[in-house]
């Protein structure tokens, strides 16, 4: 006979499992351990039903919000690169730019296949995360390049503020990403 102690115990555990395990408690948890936690949330709290606790999709859709962020300030930069009246430093920068944030929606692209080998393919599992990661981290490095060009007073102005704050947003994204794709890994 269940005494009154291990009754409250009971509904106390079913509780606690109840409200720890969902979608959006599983993204917070995840996302508490990346660089920008609040970001990470905000970003992929939208996608919880999609997610629900499963890590491989988390990973995923870091993933894909991160590419998707990139292409579309791969978008602006080159938009910028046709303002007439660039002077020639911010026109080398903007160019420079356009290539590192290319090379960077290529390897972001490529991770996403890859992540889908990781799924597939559970013997070769190391082989496809690492050159998730690899390429993940080179993305985060082409990203920050890009931003990097814009630095110095001759290029002060509006599109040095736009840029630079268009490409920190993405780097942001891309470390979470990066994060989450790295406790994937550590999990298998």
């Amino acid at each position: 006979m269940a005494t009154k102690g291990s009754f409250c115990l009971l509904l106390s555990t079913l509780y606690i499992a109840c409200t720890v395990a969902t979608p959006t408690n599983f993204i917070k948890s995840s996302c508490s351990r990346t660089q920008y936690p609040a970001l990470c949330v905000e970003s992929l709290s939208v996608y919880a039903s999609i997610i629900q606790q499963d890590p491989h999709q988390l990973v995923q859709t870091a993933l894909t919000l991160s590419l998707n962020r990139t292409e579309s300030t791969k978008a602006f930069v080159t938009k910028c690169n046709k303002f007439r009246g660039l002077k020639p430093r911010e026109y080398a920068a903007l160019k420079d730019c356009a290539e590192e944030i290319s090379d960077s929606v290529d390897r972001l692209s490529r991770s996403l296949k890859e992540l889908k080998l990781c799924k597939l393919k559970g013997e070769d599992f190391n082989w496809h995360i690492s050159n998730v990661e690899t390429w993940v981290s080179s993305a985060l490095t082409d990203e920050s390049t890009c931003g990097d060009g814009f630095a110095g007073k001759p290029l002060n102005g509006k599109m040095k503020e736009s840029i630079r704050a268009r490409m920190t947003s993405v780097a942001q994204v891309t470390s979470n990403a990066l994060s989450l794709i790295n406790q994937y890994a550590a999990q298998h």
